[in-house]
C-alpha cells in the first residue's frame, strides 16, 4: 500500500500568504498543513510516500519536509509541471504507484487523526477498487458531490453541481485499487481543462467496478481559505495540544490553561490563556494572548492583544492597542502603531488583499 499526497496547486485562496510560499507548509498549531498528512499515513501503517509538488513551490516543500525519515516514511517527491486536475497527478505518479494499491490525500486537508487507519482496513478488507469518504455539508454546491443507495455504494458523482443530488461532499481522500489507472486513461479534460478524478470514479461506476462510500464521522477541514485555517487551528489545539513551558516566565505573567511555549521564548508581564502553542526563541513583552492563537518561532509581541489567530515565523507586532483576533500574519511581516492619528490613509495593496478598517 502506497500513499500519495498532493501539495502542487497555487493556493490563490489564501493569497496573499500564498504568493510567497506553498499554501501546505501554512502552519495550522505551528506545524504545516501537509505534515499531518504525511503522519496520518504513517500511523494508519503507511510509509512509502509520493507528494505531487510543483514547479513554483516544489524545493520550499522539499527543503522543509525532506526525506521523510523525521516521520519514519520513505518520501519520493513527483513533479507535476502543471495544474491539471487530480486524475492528471495519479497519471504523472504512475512510475511511484505501478500497479500498487494507494491513498491519496490532498495536502492541505486536515481530518481527525485515527480514522485514515479504520477507512484503510476496511477498502483492503473488502478488496473495494475505489473507497470514497463523504461528509455532510452546508454548501455542496461548492464541493464534489456523491449520489448513494442505502448499501453505500456509490451511483453518481458530479463535480460542484449547481442542483446537487444530495449533501455529501467529497472529502479530500481516496482509497483506490490499480484499476483506477485504466479508468483515468479513458477521460477527456473537464470544461475546466482539467483530468477530474470525479470523472474517473464516475467511469468506474459506469463499469460496475465497486465503489463504495463512507461518512467520515470526525472532523474534516479543506484549509484553502483563512476562515478555515483558523478553523482548523482551534480544533488541533482544542482536540491534543498538552502543556509544555520550556521557555522563561516572569513571575508577573499569568498562564492560564493549556499553553505550550518553546525554548529560549521569553515571556514578560503577560498573560496567556490557553489553548495557545508559542514557539521557540519569541519574545513577548505586556501582552495579553487569547485561546486559540498559534505563534510560530522567533515572533515578537510587545504590547499586543491577540486572539484565534495565526502568527508566521520572524513576524513582529508593536503597541497595536486593539485587540487582533481572527487574524492571521504572515512570515516577517510587521505590525506598528503611527506615531499619531494620520489625517488619511495611504496604501499599496497587492491583488486579491482584504483589507478590513474598524
Amino acid at each position: 500500500m502506497k500513499a500519495l499526497i498532493l501539495s502542487g496547486g497555487k493556493g490563490t485562496r489564501l493569497r496573499p500568504l500564498t504568493y510567497t510560499g506553498a499554501k501546505q507548509l501554512v502552519p495550522v498549531a505551528n506545524k504545516p498543513i501537509l505534515w499531518y498528512g504525511i503522519e496520518e499515513m504513517v500511523t494508519a501503517g503507511i510509509t512509502d510516500i509520493g507528494i505531487i509538488i510543483s514547479p513554483e513551490t516544489g524545493a520550499e516543500v522539499q527543503a522543509k519536509t525532506g526525506n521523510g525519515e523525521r516521520f519514519g516514511a520513505n518520501i519520493t517527491y513527483i513533479l507535476q509541471d502543471k495544474p491539471a486536475g487530480l486524475a492528471h497527478a495519479v497519471q504523472v505518479a504512475r512510475p511511484f504507484l505501478r500497479d500498487s494499491p494507494f491513498v491519496m490525500y490532498l495536502g492541505d486537508n486536515v481530518i481527525q487523526q485515527g480514522d485514515l487507519s479504520y477507512f484503510l482496513k476496511k477498502f483492503i478488507q473488502e478488496t473495494q477498487d475505489a473507497l470514497i469518504l463523504l461528509r455532510p455539508v452546508a454548501n455542496p454546491s461548492a464541493f464534489g458531490v456523491a449520489k448513494v443507495d442505502d448499501a453505500g455504494r456509490v451511483l453518481q458523482l458530479i463535480e460542484k453541481p449547481k442542483i446537487p443530488p444530495s449533501n455529501l461532499a467529497l472529502v479530500g481522500v481516496y482509497f483506490f485499487s490499480h484499476i483506477i489507472h485504466e479508468a483515468i486513461a479513458t477521460i477527456q479534460p473537464s470544461t475546466r481543462g482539467e483530468l477530474e478524478i470525479t470523472d474517473a470514479i464516475q467511469c468506474l461506476i459506469d463499469r460496475k467496478k465497486q465503489v463504495v462510500a463512507c461518512k467520515l464521522e470526525g472532523w474534516w477541514l479543506d484549509t484553502g481559505k483563512k476562515d478555515d485555517l483558523l478553523e482548523a487551528n482551534r480544533l488541533i489545539l482544542d482536540t491534543y495540544l498538552t502543556k509544555s513551558i520550556l521557555g522563561m516566565v516572569d513571575s508577573e505573567s499569568q498562564i492560564i490553561g493549556r499553553v505550550q511555549i518553546g525554548e529560549r521564548s521569553r515571556i514578560i508581564n503577560c498573560t496567556i490563556r490557553g489553548p495557545v502553542v508559542i514557539g521557540t526563541d519569541c519574545h513577548l513583552e505586556n501582552c495579553f494572548i487569547g485561546p486559540y492563537s498559534s505563534i510560530a518561532d522567533n515572533v515578537t509581541l510587545i504590547e499586543t492583544d491577540l486572539e484565534h489567530s495565526v502568527v508566521l515565523e520572524n513576524a513582529k507586532i508593536v503597541g497595536i492597542h486593539q485587540r487582533i483576533i481572527d487574524s492571521v500574519i504572515g512570515q516577517r511581516a510587521q505590525l506598528t502603531i503611527a506615531p499619531r492619528r494620520p489625517k488619511a490613509l495611504r496604501f499599496m495593496i497587492g491583488d486579491d488583499c482584504h483589507i478590513e478598517l474598524t
